[in-house]
């Protein structure tokens, strides 16, 4: 019997995806902004998989607009996720992939790192992107999830932050500028303690933040996407009534409110 996969969302990772499906037997069902979901889900009402596939800015927009018989087979795989992204949208048991490989216009995937899953889907996706040659594994409890998450931004958000004042590449970034990089990183796991509710093991996810830098040293540090990065890591804090001192002193130099 031939398994279905909804893509919502066609940009270079959705693509990257959906390439992977198709070569496991999957059939790919794409959704374009724009697109009518309940039309959609109308014609393919029970999926075996909902891939989201958009950036930070449009997930909860998504999210909320998602079909009734969509929301047991979603898979999640945004930067800045978190357990309470799905959960404000009565979302239980979703797929979630934390993403470890790049793909810009033009060039192949290049991985960093082996990407974790976790969910009902996790050996499809596993098996889709070994289909490709992109490594990826299945955890195995929640508890790593929550932690892969977020290593993952600590990695997004301390790297892209601190850029702004540095520029370069990430392993400059450890090796030049590594007080810099521990004061940005400190900042953005208050953040992140207070959006998970949990005190996190901190020396663990440094030694999973310097892990992702010697994946890959010369990747660069601050992209496009940065000061967005910032000032939503700022409306956070404000919300919380964090401290916050590096990145609020980052956020005034570079005009960033």
């Amino acid at each position: 019997m031939e398994k279905i996969a909804v893509m919502i969302g066609l940009g270079q990772l959705g693509r990257v995806f959906a390439g992977g499906l198709l070569k496991t037997g999957y059939i790919v069902v794409p959704v374009n902004r724009g697109d009518d979901l309940d039309a959609v889900a109308a014609r393919w009402p029970e999926p075996d998989l909902v891939m989201v596939s958009v950036a930070e800015p449009d997930l909860h927009p998504v999210l909320s607009a998602l079909p009734e018989s969509w929301r047991d087979t979603v898979g999640l795989l945004q930067n800045e996720l978190l357990p309470r992204d799905w959960q404000a949208h009565n979302i239980e048991n979703p797929t979630v992939i934390s993403v470890w490989f790049e793909k810009k216009q033009g060039k192949e995937a290049h991985a960093l790192l082996s990407s974790p899953v976790f969910g009902p889907e996790a050996e499809s996706l596993v098996a889709a992107l070994a289909a490709i040659d992109l490594p990826a594994h299945k955890l195995l409890d929640v508890d790593a999830l929550y932690w892969e998450l977020v290593r993952k931004n600590l990695y997004i958000l301390t790297t892209n932050i601190a850029g702004l004042e540095t520029g370069g590449d990430v392993g400059a970034l450890r090796d030049k500028q590594n007080v810099l990089m521990v004061a940005v990183a400190n900042d953005v796991l208050d953040v992140q303690d207070w959006l998970t509710g949990q005190t996190l093991d901190r020396p663990s996810l440094m030694s999973g933040l310097l892990e992702a830098i010697a994946a890959d040293p010369g990747h660069g540090c601050a992209g496009r996407s940065a000061p967005s990065r910032l000032k939503r890591a700022l409306h956070h804090a404000d919300a919380a009534g964090l401290e916050i001192p590096e990145l609020r002193r980052i956020a005034a130099k570079h005009g960033i409110v």
